[in-house]
């Protein structure tokens, strides 16, 4: 049974999301808030296996909850799954830099919800295509690293190849088809990637893959 906290201001939204999840047989709506500050202490009390999270909510907003959420060492095992009316903006990468493991917009189809939850839920990252193929590369901003080459020395070259392809977008099967290696191995180096550099998930891959210079935004 996957356990999910809903928090976003509007009821009306609440509410749908409610009859969506609490309609299959492995989800459960365990608690729901209004604002980010009672989804940072709802996350504590209830422990979720994740929240589904507004990005424009009254006082602590839904980027920020985010941060709070991730950052607190017993909610290790909370996953957050942002969503938003908002696109090609900004938002993506905050969210991501914030600690997020999955960005939807809330115009998706009920079944890419379900998904979405049920990939999060399991350890995963979920960035749509229109995120890690477009956001990602045409709206991450900032300046340069002080030292791109930070955090590498730990990678072997075969292992940042792979990291550059997780930030590009491509799945597991994506990448063992472009490097001609099997599903289960260009997982297992993900996932060593993951533990060497410290993320929690793949969307904080792609975080660190832009932040340390490994690749750089594509601009128009």
């Amino acid at each position: 049974m996957i356990r999910v906290l809903l928090a976003d201001d509007q009821a009306l939204m609440r509410a749908g999301f409610r009859a969506l999840l609490d309609a299959e047989d492995d989800l459960e709506v365990v608690g729901e808030a209004a604002d980010g500050a009672a989804a940072v202490a709802e996350s504590r009390r209830l422990r979720p296996d994740v929240v589904l999270m507004d990005v424009q909510m009254p006082g602590l907003d839904g980027i920020e909850a985010t941060r709070r959420i991730a950052a607190d060492p017993d909610l290790g095992a909370v996953r957050v799954l942002i969503l938003t009316n908002y696109g090609l903006d900004s938002y993506v990468f905050a969210a991501l830099r914030a600690g997020a493991s999955g960005f939807l917009l809330k115009d998706a189809e009920p079944a890419d919800l379900l998904q979405a939850v049920a990939v999060v839920a399991a350890g995963d990252a979920l960035l749509a295509p229109a995120v890690t193929r477009t956001l990602i590369s045409e709206f991450v901003s900032g300046p340069a690293p002080a030292d791109p080459a930070a955090g590498r020395e730990v990678l072997t070259a075969r292992e940042q190849e792979i990291v550059e392809l997780v930030a590009r977008g491509l799945t597991n099967d994506e990448i063992a088809t472009r490097m001609v290696i099997s599903p289960l191995t260009a997982k297992t180096h993900v996932n060593r990637a993951m533990t060497k550099l410290y993320c929690r998930d793949r969307a904080q891959l792609v975080v660190w893959a832009y932040e340390s210079g490994l690749i750089t935004p594509r601009r128009r």
